[in-house]
């Protein structure tokens, strides 16, 4: 996931910086990376047209998250990359059913939510093109969510 394009670049060298990822980047399959205490997945299955999934599409998609989150019973920290990672997380691990949209958390890049069954929700704009060569995600914001995933996940 992620493998060779300019977010993965972004993504596996947060991880390595803060030891999750044996090396800070993957070109492909037998690079040798190898993830420690984390998890990478996606809440759509293609690469989506203009990469803006429909409606329909997460929610045909979302069966396959639903079960890696079931496979997955001891994650305490989830780090969403955009807001619709960050929704289609909150509806696959069934949050967002039993919460009235006036308690879900809201989506805001660093925003930490603690949910109902103890599990950390850390937000944080997607690595895309558009959010970094804009400014809208700088490293600095970037390293910092990767830097508090660390401590959230060594004090739990």
């Amino acid at each position: 996931m992620f493998t060779g394009d300019a977010s993965g670049d972004w993504l596996y060298d947060a991880l390595h910086r803060n030891g999750f990822a044996s090396q800070g980047s993957s070109t492909g399959r037998g690079d040798g990376l190898r993830l420690t205490g984390c998890y990478v997945t996606a809440s759509a299955r293609c690469a989506p047209p203009d990469n803006k999934p429909t409606t329909l599409e997460l929610d045909r998609c979302r069966p396959w998250l639903e079960a890696e989150i079931a496979l997955l019973p001891r994650v305490r920290v989830v780090v969403a990359l955009g807001r619709i990672a960050h929704d289609a997380w909150l509806k696959a691990s069934g949050h967002w059913a039993v919460s009235p949209a006036s308690a879900r958390p809201p989506f805001a890049h660093g925003r930490e939510s603690r949910l109902g069954d103890g599990r950390i929700l850390l937000a944080s704009y997607h690595p895309s093109r558009q959010n970094t060569q804009t400014g809208r995600l700088t490293r600095p914001m970037w390293d910092a969510i990767f830097r508090r995933a660390r401590e959230l996940v060594d004090a739990t």
